[in-house]
């Protein structure tokens, strides 16, 4: 381990703040000192200098990593923190989503690097976690213990040289990926970068021409490859895409406690009815060797990178991957994950990734008769947890800077006109780059800032037609009564571009929707130009006559006496949501397949396991709110 500090100086080309030098410093480092948006710049020098390693190299890792961004303190889906996106213990997301499977407690990544950083400084692990100062030296010096580790004891003489400690940083699980994220950060060196942070700090990093020394022999020794496949990817042929497995083993002795996806036989055993669209809250080689970390209970089918649209696949489709923190859609969906953080969409969500993601969509849904809108290509956002417990649990990604209208025209399924001005059901409709909404991200102090402005996919709903009426409340989320908010993660009142509600009212240039049980209001004129939903057909459900609310459900439940035998039987929990008399909701398709898969064991070693119950009652998915809800066709009728 080492403890001391590399003394060698660089002088390379480094960052330059908002563009302008106004000072040479003895190693080459160029900053605008007088600038309040240099903060960061002067840190990232400044570290570069303290344990004497390349400063563009330090800010391309950090820029691959998290675009430099520190997440206020929250830890990425792999554990990583702060703007070197340093892996630690943390309390980590349910990807199956089965109450009969729960989950264990907090995991550490097998690759943890945050408490051998911090030890490396001096500092307390929870500093380097929320302090982004201490978080870029932490990164810094465990940079030049790895370019130490990776070269004989000597720093490297050279930038190329400090390819194998870059590609060590990566934390990957594998060599191959970690070769990958070294490649990443080289090309953004070559290639420079720039952009201004959610909190206003603007900083660049110059293009410089740099031959990396890709040998890897030495790195070899120090990572431990995973299991490798030669299957081919389920992929379109023009897309670049490779298969790289999921765990798939026992993480103990005892056979519950397993990852990351279940075998099946899909489509012939359970229907793919759904996509479901990601993003990873973390890096395109962190999801990915996440997926593959024997601690983690979390996988998708397909990861793809921002940078240049590359697509993983890591489950095949016809098992049933643990992605969408709801039993049920995995059993019935594809989940594909974007590299890229929710509030941050506008630095990740690149024309590369739009273009291969849209192209492999297209490509799955010919394979399994997918409806290409809005109702079955779906955000991981827009589904419920499968008791009222798990409400706040469920996750709100890809988020608000989705561009879904320029998504839907890529799918050739962009939201039309369908009927006239009165019709009785509308499709959200905003336009992407001229919808620009308040959002808002709090600290983990709960202190709470704007981001910035730029295009989004939703608009609010209100309980009056005016701008000061306040947000629509939420029973599951806010079930204090409490009005929804701005907050980035705050689904309580967002109508997502594409999702069809049943009109409620109109008053001048305000349009009512049923929404979740409330009647939200929202800002829609008739000007084209300006409307922010278009009329729409849909078939609408209310509840039977007589009855004053029916519930709404997480998902379909096969009835008792419909499992086979030694199968334990599950019970309906409705949500804490109901469908009041008088309310209408669009239904989007005729019925939902009612049926549950149940894998309690790796190795299938109690009654039941491995089979699939099929129950006779009748679910209809319906719209409900920002999430999809389903109702029992017995409690509800069919409405012109």
């Amino acid at each position: 381990m080492r403890t001391g500090v590399i003394k060698k100086a660089w002088k390379g080309m480094s960052i330059t703040a908002l563009g302008l030098v106004l000072s040479v410093l003895p190693v080459g480092i160029a900053i605008a000192e007088d600038s309040n948006d240099s903060q960061l710049a002067r840190q990232f020098a400044a570290a570069a200098q303290e344990f004497d390693v390349p400063e563009e190299l330090l800010l391309s890792i950090s820029y691959n990593q998290t675009r430099w961004e520190d997440h206020n303190g929250k830890p990425s889906v792999a554990g990583g923190y702060g703007l070197m996106h340093l892996t630690a213990s943390f309390e980590q997301a349910d990807g199956r989503g089965d109450p009969t499977r729960p989950l264990p407690g907090a995991k550490t990544p097998s690759h943890g690097t945050l408490d051998e950083a911090a030890q490396l400084i001096s500092t307390s692990a929870e500093a380097v976690k929320t302090d982004e100062r201490q978080n870029i030296r932490a990164g810094a010096a465990l940079l030049a213990e790895y370019g130490q580790q990776t070269n004989g004891g000597n720093a490297p003489a050279s930038l190329g040289e400090w390819y194998a400690a870059t590609a060590k940083m990566s934390a990957s699980a594998t060599v191959e990926d970690a070769q990958a994220f070294a490649d990443s950060v080289y090309k953004t060196i070559a290639t420079g970068a720039a952009r201004t942070t959610t909190s206003g700090q603007r900083l660049s990093l110059p293009a410089e021409v740099v031959q990396p020394d890709r040998s890897l022999s030495v790195l070899r020794g120090l990572i431990k490859d995973a299991p490798r496949s030669s299957s081919a990817p389920e992929c379109p042929k023009t897309l670049d895409c490779r298969f790289v497995p999921a765990r798939h083993a026992q993480n103990s002795d005892d056979p519950k406690d397993y990852g990351n996806y279940d075998v099946a036989n899909r489509p012939r055993d359970m229907k793919i009815k759904y996509i479901v669209i990601h993003d990873t809250e973390g890096s395109y080689e962190s999801a990915i060797s996440w997926f593959q970390d024997q601690r983690s209970y979390v996988a998708a089918q397909y990861v793809i990178r921002s940078s240049d649209g590359q697509v993983t696949q890591m489950v095949r489709n016809s098992d049933v991957a643990w992605h969408a923190g709801n039993w049920y859609m995995n059993m019935h969906s594809i989940g594909i994950e974007h590299e890229g953080y929710a509030a941050e969409g506008g630095a990740w969500y690149t024309e590369a990734m739009y273009r291969s993601s849209a192209k492999l969509v297209r490509y799955l849904a010919r394979q399994y008769d997918i409806p290409l809108d809005r109702q079955h290509i779906v955000g991981h956002d827009q589904y419920h947890g499968l008791t009222p417990a798990r409400a706040t649990a469920m996750h709100t990604d890809p988020g608000p800077y989705w561009d879904w209208e320029y998504y839907m025209q890529l799918l050739k399924a962009p939201s039309e006109d369908e009927a006239g001005p009165r019709s009785k059901a509308v499709t959200i409709a905003p336009r992407f780059a001229d919808n620009k909404q308040v959002v808002t991200e709090c600290d983990e102090a709960g202190v709470c800032s704007e981001l910035p402005e730029q295009g989004s996919n939703f608009v609010y709903l209100r309980t009056g037609p005016h701008e000061s009426a306040p947000l629509l409340p939420d029973p599951g989320l806010h079930p204090d009564g409490a009005n929804g908010t701005t907050a980035v993660e705050d689904t309580s009142a967002k109508a997502t571009h594409g999702q069809k509600f049943a009109v409620a009212e109109r008053r001048g240039d305000w349009t009512a929707i049923w929404f979740g049980g409330y009647k939200g209001w929202f800002y829609n004129p008739a000007d084209r130009a300006s409307r922010t939903a278009l009329p729409s057909r849909a078939s609408l459900v209310t509840p039977k006559p007589g009855m004053t609310s029916v519930p709404v459900y997480g998902r379909p439940v096969p009835e008792a006496g419909s499992y086979p035998a030694g199968m334990p039987s599950l019970t309906a929990v409705p949500l804490q949501y109901t469908l009041a008399a008088g309310q209408t909701y669009v239904a989007y398709d005729k019925t939902a397949p009612n049926d549950y898969y149940h894998v309690l064991t790796f190795n299938r070693s109690t009654p039941g396991d491995g089979e699939i119950a099929v129950g006779n009652d009748r679910y209809i998915p319906i719209s409900f709110g920002h999430r999809q809800g389903y109702v029992k066709a017995s409690d509800v009728v069919f409405v012109q």
